[in-house]
């Protein structure tokens, strides 16, 4: 089932984009403001966004740019501004397509469904790509899976789960190989601006990396932190 994150702070549009996307058999979650709105992608990884720019807390473009520092997610902005500047910014920022309010609901539906197709038709190419080796293991990030390597020892396992989250901290990581990501950008991109002090998730979850996909967890050689800079992948 395609997953649908729609962020807006209009109830009465909430309920109908829901009751709308849900009769179409997607799966539904939402956001009111943009900090939960990187929070919830984070956690349930949506395969579309639906994004209105006016929320009450940061512009739509925000939200955007907090998306595509770690995720490819096909975004369509739902907006009330019919400027083409505010389109053209909205672009510019990562939005794949814009649709201004009032729309048709016939209309949203065809320009998510082209979306999930172009997405389909990217992954597609996406998964020949080659998989990024830490420790032991194969991580592929398209298929989101964790293989034993075949040259890897005979106690190591032949998989390894990670959640969501583990997920969303490790792709910003190994999409910039050899760069140095600060915490607060990782925070920004992961959890969202709102989070921007917590350190602690950093900690917390980079140790669950180390300990599922690092040979000697305590002596990392590949998801090193930069003491008081921020973290890093060594490919």
């Amino acid at each position: 089932m395609i997953r649908v994150l729609v962020v807006d702070d209009e109830p009465q549009l909430m309920r109908a984009l829901r009751i709308n996307l849900s009769a179409r058999r997607y799966e539904v979650v939402v956001a009111a403001d943009g900090a939960s709105a990187l929070e919830v992608a984070a956690r349930h990884l949506p395969d579309l966004v639906v994004l209105d720019l006016g929320l009450p807390d940061m512009d739509g473009t925000d939200v955007i740019a907090g998306l595509r520092g770690w995720t490819k997610v096909p975004i369509l902005v739902l907006s009330g501004r019919a400027d083409a500047a505010d389109k053209v910014d909205a672009l510019d920022a990562g939005a794949d397509d814009y649709v201004t309010k009032p729309f048709s609901m016939d209309e949203l539906m065809a320009r998510l469904r082209a979306l999930q197709r172009r997405a389909e038709a990217d992954a597609a190419v996406s998964a020949r790509e080659p998989t990024v080796l830490i420790g032991h293991f194969s991580v592929d990030l398209a298929a989101k899976t964790v293989a034993k390597r075949p040259d890897a020892p005979a106690e190591a396992p032949e998989s390894v789960h990670l959640t969501k989250t583990e997920w969303a901290v490790l792709e910003v990581l190994v999409r910039n190989p050899g760069r140095l990501v600060s915490g607060k950008q990782l925070l920004q991109q992961v959890w969202g601006p709102s989070y921007e002090s917590e350190t602690n998730y950093l900690r917390f979850y980079m140790a669950k990396l180390r300990q599922k996909l690092e040979p000697v967890p305590s002596h990392p050689r590949q998801l090193l932190t930069e003491p008081g800079m921020g973290y890093r992948f060594a490919p």
